[in-house]
């Protein structure tokens, strides 16, 4: 696997990315995710309370900010810890490990140091492992049959901010590749019919990480990713789907960045069509018609912007 857990570099790229936005819009986005904070401590949605899923974008979105320290944080890790030893999704597991490892990047805060048991590391490893298929996949949950591609990079981010080992590296490589498409993109699931931005992501982010990525695979996903930018600059999430979206474009963009193809689009185009999506009181849009924000989305505009930026 990689020396630095992706994660992890994936959030010192950003930062670097986004500490060249302007400083008025900085802080605007980062108001926005510290309002979203609830008294417990973790962040919320749209609506509702908090949530798992909602607090690992805030705090993603706070550090490559520059602004996850202090009492915000020390309240999210009060949360984190809350939230341990809780039957947890596999995505809730991955907000709740990377939430931690955010946190003691930037705030020098131990989530694990006085409410994790010693094995718990090791028990997370061995829920996660019951999630694999006979395929070398993984499952989305306990019952599943079917090996996803996006849960199955889930679980190796888990594994590597856990700094437990992948028990099959070949088999999920296996799995991966299996699941391209003659389009040059990947499909979610084995029965799909077709490749998608984001599963395609997931995918090349599990084959960089496992270093098995060939000059063919990069070059079929260039193909297939640039095909997946609309006139309006974004990228969409498959071609069935008419309109962009801020997920797909930041899934998109980090992709080509990674495999050095982002020269394949229409890089002014596709800055233009984030920034459409920034309110003007902080946060971002998910789609054009969208009339809410959220911190979800927050986190891939910024993203994606810096991404953009880093072009410049």
């Amino acid at each position: 696997m990689a020396v630095m857990p992706y994660l992890e570099d994936l959030t010192i790229r950003l930062a670097s990315g986004v500490a060249a936005l302007p400083e008025a819009s900085r802080q605007r986005h980062a108001q926005f995710l510290l309002a979203a904070q609830r008294e417990d401590g973790g962040f919320a949605g749209r609506e509702g309370g908090s949530d798992l899923y909602y607090t690992g974008f805030a705090l993603r979105g706070l550090s490559i900010l520059g602004e996850l320290y202090g009492e915000p944080a020390e309240r999210a890790a009060a949360y984190l810890q809350g939230r341990m030893h809780e039957q947890e999704t596999i995505i809730d597991f991955l907000s709740l490990i990377y939430g931690g490892a955010l946190l003691e990047m930037s705030a020098g805060l131990d989530i694990y140091a006085s409410t994790a048991a010693p094995d718990w590391r090791r028990s997370v490893a061995d829920a996660l492992e019951r999630l694999r298929c006979d395929d070398g996949g993984y499952a989305k949950g306990p019952e599943g049959r079917a090996s996803s591609t996006y849960h199955s990079f889930l679980v190796l981010l888990c594994l590597q901010l856990l700094e437990m080992p992948l028990p099959d590296e070949a088999g999920l490589i296996r799995f991966i590749r299996s699941q391209q498409r003659d389009d040059g993109g990947f499909l979610e699931i084995r029965a799909g019919k077709r490749a998608g931005t984001n599963p395609t992501a997931a995918a090349i982010g599990v084959l960089r990480i496992l270093d098995a990525l060939d000059d063919d695979t990069r070059e079929a996903t260039i193909d297939f990713l640039a095909e997946m930018q609309n006139d309006d600059g974004g990228l969409r999430a498959n071609t069935r789907i008419p309109f962009s979206d801020v997920l797909s474009t930041f899934t998109g963009l980090l992709t080509l960045s990674d495999l050095d193809g982002l020269d394949e689009i229409d890089i002014v185009a596709a800055r233009r069509y984030v920034e459409r999506m920034e309110c003007e009181q902080g946060g971002f849009y998910g789609v054009e018609l969208d009339d809410q924000t959220d911190v979800e989305y927050t986190f891939y505009g910024l993203g994606a912007l810096a991404l953009l930026t880093a072009t410049e």
